[in-house]
């Protein structure tokens, strides 16, 4: 019998998100298996140069970095998720990248020490997203009709406005209707649905409150 790939994982990363939505998509069984990034275990710096999820062990081999990850399914898997055309395709990695630099963004804005510094993060998503708006689309996905890796890349980002959005409306998706819409379909993709624990706002939110930011503190006030 062969072996399953082993999915090394964290509760809260998008970047292990990514990996699930894209083995989901291409029906590929796995085995998951989740680790304390605060405690890390020996044998997952054995597979994790980085120190980092997620890690992708097919067999003797450990596969690191979502990216590569990404690009190692493709290769090997049914069910394509990049476009069939060279061009498409590497505007499809741009994107990816672009996605990438959004979740830089998200990272600065709920570590952010002060309010000066939270504002800056605030109107930095702002602006991403805005151009994100501002892009042609036909819908209902990132380029038409079929669900891509770029889709993948975004279900996670958007997972964490569901969060955000329970403590404050900060005005970063605001007034983005093409955005709305891809948001909604994304959140009712059974893949990225069920790409994190029923726990996940749960853990995002604990997440956020330890983290001591200016956000934690945004969050304690309306808990008040």
């Amino acid at each position: 019998m062969t072996e399953l790939p082993r999915l090394i994982s964290h509760k809260l990363c998008p970047y292990v998100q990514r990996a699930v939505i894209a083995l989901t998509e291409k029906g590929v069984a796995f085995e998951r298996i989740d680790v304390d990034l605060a405690n890390k275990p020996d044998w997952f710096l054995k597979v994790s140069p980085l120190g980092k999820t997620p890690v992708l062990v097919v067999g003797e081999h450990a596969i690191f970095e979502s990216a590569v990850i990404l690009e190692y399914l493709e290769e090997t898997q049914a069910n394509p998720l990049h476009p069939a055309e060279a061009l498409r395709r590497a505007e499809h990695r741009a994107w990816i990248e672009f996605g990438s630099a959004v979740l830089n963004d998200v990272a600065g804005f709920y570590s952010a020490p002060t309010e000066v510094a939270f504002r800056a993060k605030t109107s930095q998503l702002e602006a991403r997203f805005a151009r994100l708006e501002a892009r042609p689309s036909v819908g209902p996905w990132f380029d038409g009709d079929r669900f891509s890796l770029v889709d993948a890349v975004f279900g996670p980002v958007f997972r964490y406005f569901d969060v955000f959005d329970e403590i404050a409306d900060f005005g970063i998706l605001t007034g983005k209707p093409k955005l709305a819409r891809w948001r909604a379909m994304l959140a009712a993709r059974p893949s990225v649905r069920l790409a994190v624990s029923a726990d996940y706002p749960a853990l995002l939110h604990d997440f956020i409150e330890r983290r001591r930011s200016y956000l934690s503190q945004l969050k304690a006030r309306a808990a008040a």
